[in-house]
């Protein structure tokens, strides 16, 4: 009998054990039948909404042998998945990653754009800058999980995010295209200046620096940093959660106010901040978190 309740407890044991890997591991990756279906079916692009986090919305990156580089097929989908998520009221903070650890973009595919003609290399180029446009302008907060390397234009889609959290492992980070004879032709040269200033975003784009995870937060590429034995999707996760439970009409207006400062002067940013302002005094869930104030408990926003 002590045999039996012995061997009862080693396999409870073990079954918990395996449980808890497995909780840990859909924690870090947001596996899902849904997103082995997804993957199962080819998906190079796809959308799935993070398990038990309302709001929240992955935009998964799916050419694992090909660390994510950016295919015709890729952008393809990524830019179908763009269109379908802007109109989306369900998300209201969209995290792109990869679907598997260990990666996030290494730019665009070189061994496709070896046999691309020029027409389609230009056409390339055209409907990348439209997916960036698109990402950069979505009205929903975005942040990209970077859990492997970003290089080239891998780190402008990144650019294109309003945050980035880098995973503490990561070791791959930068514009090196001139080292191939290019410069950054997907907005690098664009955004990393608008986000660092002039001295340092040449220094990056003229030695073709490839930095760690910390060295990319310390000059200000990226926003976080993953704590050890943790990946970039658990903090992504964590920010966004925060995002998640405010207003979505008011996250909206407030990121269309911020994205404006590069081209306005001040008394233009003030006036659009005003007009971005206003409405929100008459929607229901303004009213909703004046009265969850005075109840004292945590406001319920629907998006109106």
């Amino acid at each position: 009998m002590i045999l039996v309740a012995s061997r009862a407890s080693s396999l409870i044991a073990l079954r918990s054990v395996r449980v808890a890997c497995t909780a840990r591991r859909y924690i870090q990756t947001g596996q899902s039948p849904a997103n082995a279906a997804a993957a199962e079916a080819g998906a190079e692009a796809y959308l799935e909404p993070v398990q038990d986090r309302p709001g929240i919305t992955s935009l998964l990156l799916n050419r694992p042998k090909a660390k994510n580089a950016i295919s015709l097929r890729l952008l393809k989908e990524f830019q179908e998945c763009l269109d379908k998520v802007q109109f989306d009221k369900e998300t209201r903070v969209l995290i792109v990653r990869s679907s598997t650890l260990g990666s996030f973009c290494a730019g665009a595919d070189l061994i496709e754009r070896a046999s691309m003609s020029k027409a389609q290399v230009d056409k390339f180029l055209i409907d990348l800058r439209r997916a960036l446009g698109t990402l950069e302008n979505l009205p929903m907060p975005t942040i990209a999980a970077i859990d492997g390397p970003a290089l080239g234009g891998g780190l402008e889609l990144g650019l294109a995010c309003d945050l980035r959290v880098a995973g503490h492992a990561v070791t791959k980070i930068g514009l090196p295209e001139v080292k191939l004879g290019i410069i950054p032709g997907a907005g690098g040269t664009q955004r990393l200046t608008r986000l660092l200033g002039l001295a340092k975003a040449k220094d990056l784009i003229f030695t073709a620096r490839v930095m760690t995870a910390q060295e990319a937060h310390q000059i200000g590429v990226v926003d976080y940093v993953s704590a050890p034995e943790t990946t970039a999707f658990d903090k992504a996760l964590e920010l966004a959660q925060q995002m998640s439970a405010n207003a979505p009409l008011a996250l909206k207006a407030a990121k269309q106010a911020i994205s404006r400062v590069p081209e306005l002067g001040l008394e233009s940013g003030l006036d659009f901040e005003r007009a971005s302002y206003e409405p929100l005094l008459h929607t229901k869930d303004r009213l909703e978190a004046l009265q969850a104030f005075k109840e004292k408990r945590a406001p319920v926003f629907k998006g109106e």
